[in-house]
């Protein structure tokens, strides 16, 4: 576990984003009482096809037409 004042957070900034990818438990602090906790995001996985039957109408019409959604 690291724990870093805001101050210096600011300025490691980068490091602490890469200890914190790692799965070192990053905690900053103000005033040596802690705040926030850095955690990673975990990453997204689509699945093919996910989006099928959510998108209907003509998406490939000319675009500029009187006539269109977009006239």
């Amino acid at each position: 576990m690291s724990t870093s004042n805001i101050l210096e957070a600011k300025t490691h900034l980068s490091h602490l984003v890469d200890q914190a990818c790692q799965g070192e438990e990053v905690i900053i602090a103000r005033k040596g009482r802690p705040l926030v906790r850095l955690v990673p995001i975990p990453p997204m996985i689509r699945e093919p096809g996910e989006f099928r039957g959510r998108i209907s109408g003509d998406i490939t019409g000319p675009i500029g037409s009187e006539d269109g959604a977009w006239g």
